[in-house]
């Protein structure tokens, strides 16, 4: 019985370590700032959006570089309306995007798989007219050639067909009318979070972000 209890407790000691060896790191590399490439002309409007928890990457929906509808189609979303001028994109845990619409509903399974990375992914994309600066919205210029960067790093995120297509995934967990879910790359978990993926977007093109956050907080501090 002693020696049960020792290993019980070794296990959970190894368990409290590693949370605070994470938390610790989640602190202290969010803090460490890689700065935005110098001498760039400021040529295409991008924005970094959260809802609190969660970072997207917003761009234009048309540009002279890519057309953003044509592989995000507006007739995915249940407004079909051809109108909107931005798209924001994030990537996540596919079973937090579909299955936990509130905290509340969060079930230890999807919790479990989307810390371990053992679950899929999925990129979230939603159709914005107009977007306001504030605290939960921040806008940057960034060039042509840092665009193709950063349109590389997106394209790269989604999964696609044999033509090249992204996958939708069919769904009634749509947030509202001008959103869709696609099916992604990579595994989410306690070090590649969505919060990585957005940060890594900002880092592929260039601009200010962190060395390594799994928070939004992290990001938008540096933006302050």
């Amino acid at each position: 019985m002693k020696k049960a209890l020792k290993i019980a407790l070794k296990i959970f000691l190894v368990f409290l370590g590693f949370i605070l060896i994470y938390l610790i790191a989640v602190f202290s590399l969010s803090k460490i700032t890689v700065q935005q490439e110098p001498n760039t002309k400021p040529e295409v409007e991008i924005y970094i959006l959260t809802n609190g928890v969660h970072t997207d990457i917003v761009m234009p929906t048309k540009s002279d570089q890519i057309d953003w509808s044509q592989k995000v189609q507006f007739a995915n979303t249940k407004a079909a309306d051809s109108t909107y001028k931005y798209l924001a994109m994030g990537w996540g845990d596919k079973g937090f995007y579909l299955e936990t619409p509130e905290w509340s509903d969060l079930k230890a399974s999807v919790a479990f798989k989307a810390a371990s990375g053992l679950s899929n992914t999925a990129i979230h994309a939603t159709y914005y007219r107009a977007l306001k600066e504030g605290d939960d919205c921040k806008k940057m210029m960034i060039s042509k050639e840092q665009y193709d960067r950063l349109i590389q790093y997106i394209n790269n995120s989604f999964q696609k067909d044999a033509s090249g297509n992204f996958l939708p995934i069919k769904t009634d967990a749509n947030y509202g009318k001008t959103d869709a879910f696609y099916e992604a790359n990579g595994s989410y978990s306690l070090f590649h979070t969505c919060n990585t993926w957005a940060n890594s977007a900002l880092k592929a093109s260039g601009q200010k972000c962190c060395f390594w956050t799994a928070t939004d907080s992290g990001i938008f501090s540096k933006y302050k």
